[in-house]
């Protein structure tokens, strides 16, 4: 079974979808947030989508107050939505807990987002 491409995936659910949440800014300046699954930034675009990008990193606090929850999404398991996420719980201090992440994720522009989370 094939895959999906992720640039039609976008097309579909760019304009609706139940994570989308419109603002009005000053005038009629209309921003676009989302509130969707491994969406760091909760920009709603193509380059952050956590619904259209096969690579997807998100960082959520653990049930203890000091351990943090690193989910990574396996490229190779797109067919299979449970074995889809890898998750690791990270229970260090921050400072080795950021370096761990950056080690983790190969992207460097979103590592930055990550430590700040």
């Amino acid at each position: 079974m094939a895959t999906v491409p992720g640039d039609l995936i976008w097309q579909v659910v760019r304009k609706n979808n139940s994570f989308l949440v419109k603002q009005f800014g000053n005038g009629n300046a209309k921003v676009q947030f989302t509130k969707e699954p491994n969406n760091l930034y909760n920009i709603h675009s193509f380059k952050h989508s956590g619904l259209a990008n096969k690579k997807t990193v998100t960082i959520q606090p653990a049930a203890k107050d000091s351990a943090v929850v690193l989910s990574t999404t396996k490229t190779k398991k797109q067919n299979a939505p449970a074995k889809l996420s890898h998750k690791s719980v990270m229970r260090k201090e921050f400072r080795k807990m950021a370096k761990a992440v950056k080690n983790q994720v190969l992207a460097h522009g979103i590592t930055l987002c990550l430590i700040v989370r």
